[in-house]
């Protein structure tokens, strides 16, 4: 089986993405406190695409954490939260373009739509060659679980610092 030895990386990634994930509903109950203004638009289009991937790489990690006889099914579902992953940040792109209060500039463009793109394709591409029984997809699902749980704690750090300098409350 090609997950044999991989458990304790999964149940470290799932344990680090379901805290970040506890952190960024607590960061977004204090920010909804303070911004009486109900700016619903950037944690549309910012913050929650964070919690997708946070919850993404949970999810993979736990079903992964898993011992499954077969590749398959494990592969299947790694495949379909790829599938998924593309399709959160196609519509958190559409959100963010669409915003009237924020103009996303070219370092948002990178990391919260071409980075995480290149991981959830990544995985999707790893599943399929999981179920193929591929001795390193394993190594590439890791990676691309990784580069989720990155991705977010830098875009959650992204969200949190443009919050407490203010620029969210000017006109």
């Amino acid at each position: 089986m090609p997950l044999i030895g991989w458990s304790p990386f999964f149940t470290t990634t799932a344990s680090s993405a379901a805290a970040l994930t506890g952190l960024m509903f607590v960061v977004i109950t204090l920010v909804r406190d303070v911004d009486r203004a109900g700016n619903d638009d950037g944690i549309g289009g910012f913050s929650t695409p964070t919690v997708i991937h946070f919850t993404l790489a949970l999810l993979v990690s736990a079903v992964l954490c898993a011992p499954w006889p077969r590749s398959l099914l494990p592969g299947v579902i790694v495949a379909l939260v790829g599938v998924g992953g593309i399709a959160a940040v196609a519509r958190a792109t559409w959100r963010t373009r669409r915003l009237q209060n924020y103009r996303a500039d070219m370092e948002d463009f990178l990391w919260y739509t071409v980075a995480p793109l290149i991981a959830y394709c990544i995985m999707l591409v790893a599943a399929l060659r999981f179920i193929a029984m591929a001795q390193d997809a394993p190594f590439e699902v890791a990676g691309s679980v990784l580069f989720l749980i990155f991705i977010g704690i830098r875009n959650a750090w992204d969200v949190v610092t443009f919050l407490a300098s203010g620029k969210a409350d000017a006109p």
